[in-house]
């Protein structure tokens, strides 16, 4: 088979741990496959060469910032390529250009818009390993470019794509996709199967096992893929098309997100385009906006609206909001909270999964403070003392551990 490996910062976080990649890469050409190894950079390395640039400036060019963040990357590709011919083993390093990887010019949070798959297969035929560096590739003008977070996973799934795999091993320092995080519910179970959609939806949630640009990816170009562990042997989760007997699960997992801020504006002018000015100014400054509530309109023509953001992006959030005070009376901002999700295919077949989770919250008196659905998913903001214990009751409410 030709497959595609791909080892996190943590799988590849030191020459000891390089080493361990080399073995496991040897033992799959040992069985006959044909591999392309994709790498990130060194667990800390990438924060290590971010502290470098700020020591000179708060806020160095982004161009630059991609010439400096990809040399990460180039020297665990190369690091992995000379383990391996020392071990006697014919293997070549890459980066993301040599791979053909060109992006579009947005720089540190790049687009895949083509790969050459020739220099990987051509290195490939002559029997050689493949190392490629992740997380990088090149602008039609020729500039080193970076793919943003989880651009190594990104990389990995393009490059199979591009080639043809028979499927794409990400590996990282987790055996799988569980049911929740084993460190809150430690009954947790291991998934062997999961659809790219619900993947899609624990990822965007919280779930930090896969990125969600990279399974959106693996969807759209039907790339079979595994998350496995490089420090056991188990076999791991397959992310893959959704079939008939998956809806038979009811619910695959539940999903908890502390990175999150709600945002209320108070006395919004209720009249046409007000919020649609608000939310377009909020995405053309790159700020995730998630769930929105907005109440019924009071006899003056006020309303409030209510959404929430990634924490991280609250304060770029509130310098655009604060252009609008000439249609909104005031803002208060709760970085209090969490959302917690349900996630299922099952949903779509099966009703009075939202009655469950509804009522479980109210067993254990926790408040729901905003919902938001879709097909396959079921979120609530709470305050943030109560998710872990949420998370818990779900997943024994949806008997998740048997």
């Amino acid at each position: 088979m030709l497959i595609v490996h791909k080892y996190g910062g943590t799988s590849v976080g030191g020459l000891d741990r390089i080493e361990n990649v080399a073995s496991r890469v040897i033992k799959a050409r040992e069985e006959g496959h044909d591999l392309v190894v994709v790498v990130s950079a060194m667990s800390g390395e990438t924060n290590k060469l971010v502290g470098y640039a700020e020591h000179f400036s708060s806020s160095p060019a982004k161009k630059e910032m991609d010439m400096l963040l990809s040399s990460g990357e180039r020297v665990t590709a190369a690091l992995l390529s000379i383990a391996l011919q020392a071990k006697g083993y014919d293997a070549v390093a890459m980066t993301g250009r040599q791979a053909g990887i060109v992006t579009d010019d947005v720089h540190t949070y790049a687009r895949i818009e083509e790969i050459d798959p020739k220099p990987m297969k051509d290195a490939i035929a002559e029997g050689k390993i493949v190392i490629v560096a992740g997380f990088q590739g090149i602008t039609k003008e020729g500039n080193v470019s970076t793919l943003g977070r989880g651009g190594s996973d990104l990389s990995a799934v393009a490059i199979a794509g591009a080639i043809g795999a028979d499927q794409c091993e990400i590996y990282s320092d987790v055996d799988g996709i569980y049911t929740t995080d084993p460190r809150i519910e430690p009954r947790a179970k291991k998934l062997d199967t999961i659809s790219y959609d619900e993947m899609l939806e624990m990822s965007s949630l919280g779930a930090k096992v896969l990125q969600n640009r990279s399974v959106e990816l693996a969807k759209k170009l039907h790339v079979k893929l595994y998350a496995k562990s490089s420090f056991n042997d188990n076999e791991g989760t397959l992310i893959t098309e959704e079939s008939e007997n998956m809806e038979a699960v009811l619910v695959s997992g539940v999903v908890l997100d502390r990175n999150q801020a709600r945002v209320t504006l108070r006395g919004v002018s209720d009249k046409p385009g007000i919020a649609a000015e608000i939310f377009t100014m909020l995405a053309e400054n790159n700020i995730n906006v998630d769930m929105i509530i907005q109440n019924v309109a009071t006899a003056d023509g006020e309303t409030n609206l209510g959404f929430t953001v990634p924490q991280s992006e609250l304060e770029n959030a509130k310098s655009v909001i604060e252009k609008f005070d000439h249609d909104i009376k005031g803002m208060d901002f709760d970085e209090k909270i969490c959302k917690v999700s349900v996630v299922g295919v099952g949903m779509k077949s099966h009703s009075g999964v939202a009655a469950k989770a509804f009522s479980t919250m109210a067993e254990n008196n926790i408040n729901i403070q905003m919902i938001a659905t879709s097909e396959i998913k079921i979120s609530v903001v709470i305050d943030e003392k109560y998710g872990e214990l949420a998370i818990r009751a779900l997943h024994e409410a949806y008997e998740l551990d048997k």
